[in-house]
């Protein structure tokens, strides 16, 4: 059963040290640069969140409420998903599609606030575009230049 929990050092550490594929680096963040960047910020915005399998750490991403979620929505009471990856032995299986249909349920339980996840996914990552898509996100056709090239801008109203 897939569930998602926030990132506990202790217990989610070794679980999230996986290396990502070449061709998916273009696209995200390791789990361990991601949570570099959260701990070289100034705010406390930023929630590391774990993907479980049962007990067994799948996978990775960050909800972040700090102002870059501002480049993709004027919502201030929206959050953005980043670095989201699963560890490539467990790829193939659903779980990302899983855990980003979790995240409503994730975000309304833990932040009552929040009535909007962002997100930009790079247009040449068609497999993580039809899988927002699948989950729910809609795109509605306004773009960025991201890091790795032009991205869509997608949403899921809570």
């Amino acid at each position: 059963m897939i569930k998602l929990e926030f990132f506990d050092p202790n217990k989610h550490l070794s679980g999230v040290s996986y290396d990502l594929h070449e061709d998916q680096l273009r696209f995200t963040a390791t789990a361990a640069q991601a949570l570099q960047s959260i701990s070289e910020r100034s705010d406390n915005d930023a929630f590391p969140i774990t993907i479980l399998d049962g007990n067994d750490v799948v996978g990775f991403f960050v909800l972040d409420f700090g102002k870059d979620k501002f480049d993709l929505t004027d919502n201030e009471n929206s959050v953005l998903v980043r670095s989201l990856s699963v560890n490539p032995r467990m790829q193939g299986k659903g779980l990302g599609k899983i855990a980003m249909m979790l995240v409503d349920d994730f975000v309304k339980a833990n932040f009552e606030n929040c009535n909007e996840v962002v997100l930009a996914v790079n247009q040449k990552n068609d497999l993580a575009y039809h899988i927002y898509l699948k989950a729910g996100y809609i795109f509605d056709g306004k773009t960025r230049i991201g890091r790795s090239g032009p991205q869509y801008l997608m949403y899921k109203k809570l």
